[in-house]
């Protein structure tokens, strides 16, 4: 997410759970729970600088920090991982380049760098413990160049899926992080494996991972379609149509259901989409003739939004689902949108508020 000139926002993340959101910040890190949107607390300046990203694990007191921002207090190619209970960093983790994405199972912690995928386990089974073991290096795995920092892991017990841009355009690579286990590989290499979907022919801007792992969303340069896949057969799952003007898609996200998806993108408008039930979602009635028929119809086929809701402001923000049929977005400016939609496609705003200012005379 783009830096905010009145904060120095620099990166909004939900937690897995999406119950919960941290602020990274030129000031620090601020916690926020979103439903009561409250403040949960805040790491400031004096104590870890100016921070780049920050990734919760679900509401454990542990979450990874990146400096970064205008006045980082340490290099941007560590990850500080800080305990809340303790008000203290407890251990470090240093990489041999800028870190650019984080990502957290109660297992396994994920650094994303521009060409490789760093993943590190813990020696015990819970992270929440009140002594948490320091995480040990597990596996270096080789990427395309990901500028982005492109990745995402299930957070599910059941599966251990991470997905991430492949060596070719356009692709997006399962693998198995059971197959990276060392107990598992001491017991036989009865772990997974990887594979290649092929979901677009340009490259690759945002991919999510539905709770349970069996689908993957996937979106490109060209910003105006969306493609949703088996994880497991790698057979396409659904097609969405964002628009037909190129846009910067920053943000997919599942329901906790998968009943639904959203994206938003720097056009400020959020669309949803129903996965369950497809025939919710809209399709343009154009007449296709004459030279222009081809075309027309991969509009008209295409499935168009179920709902949507436009932003005051034009630039990115990240979308999460906060109920069965809520959505909550949250933007650098520091406002909070929160919007409910019908299975009929009506979407009307519930609550506005702007986070990073609500709670300052309480601090």
């Amino acid at each position: 997410m783009s830096s905010s000139k009145s904060h120095g926002v620099q990166n909004i993340r939900f937690n897995q759970d999406f119950g919960c959101f941290t602020v990274s910040m030129d000031s620090g890190v601020r916690i926020y729970n979103v439903e009561p949107l409250t403040e949960h607390g805040r790491i400031d300046y004096d104590t870890v600088g100016g921070i780049a990203h920050a990734e919760m694990l679900g509401r454990t007191n542990l979450l990874a920090l990146v400096a970064g921002g205008a006045t980082p207090r340490f290099p941007d190619r560590n990850v500080m991982v800080w305990d809340d209970l303790k008000r203290a960093v407890i251990f470090e983790i240093g990489l041999p380049s800028q870190v650019l994405s984080v990502r957290w199972r109660k297992d396994k912690l994920i650094v994303v760098l521009i060409n490789e995928i760093h993943v590190f386990y813990f020696p015990t089974s819970s992270t929440s413990e009140a002594s948490t073991p320091s995480p040990k290096h597990l596996s270096t795995v080789t990427t395309s160049l990901n500028p982005r920092g492109l990745c995402e892991v299930c957070s599910s017990v059941d599966c251990q899926l991470m997905v991430y841009p492949a060596r070719q355009r356009g692709a997006v690579l399962l693998k198995d992080l059971v197959c990276l286990d060392q107990e598992r590989e001491e017991r036989g290499g009865q772990g997974g494996s990887e594979s290649v979907c092929t979901t677009h022919s340009h490259d690759l801007t945002a991919i999510a991972l539905s709770p349970r792992g069996n689908m993957v969303a996937t979106a490109s340069t060209k910003g105006t379609i969306i493609r949703v896949h088996s994880t497991s057969s790698r057979d396409l799952v659904a097609e969405f149509r964002r628009g037909t003007d190129s846009a910067n898609i920053n943000c997919l996200c599942f329901s906790l259901d998968s009943e639904y998806m959203l994206c938003s993108s720097d056009k400020a408008t959020v669309h949803i989409f129903s996965i369950k039930d497809q025939t919710l979602n809209k399709k343009l009635s154009l007449p296709a003739v004459g030279i222009l028929s081809r075309a027309v119809s991969s509009y008209t086929e295409s499935q168009w939004g179920l709902a949507q809701f436009s932003l005051a402001k034009e630039g990115q923000c990240v979308c999460a689902f906060s109920g069965s049929r809520s959505v909550v977005a949250l933007c650098a400016d520091g406002s909070c949108h929160k919007y409910t939609f019908t299975t009929d496609g009506n979407c009307s705003r519930d609550a506005f508020n702007m986070f990073l200012d609500m709670f300052d005379d309480h601090m």
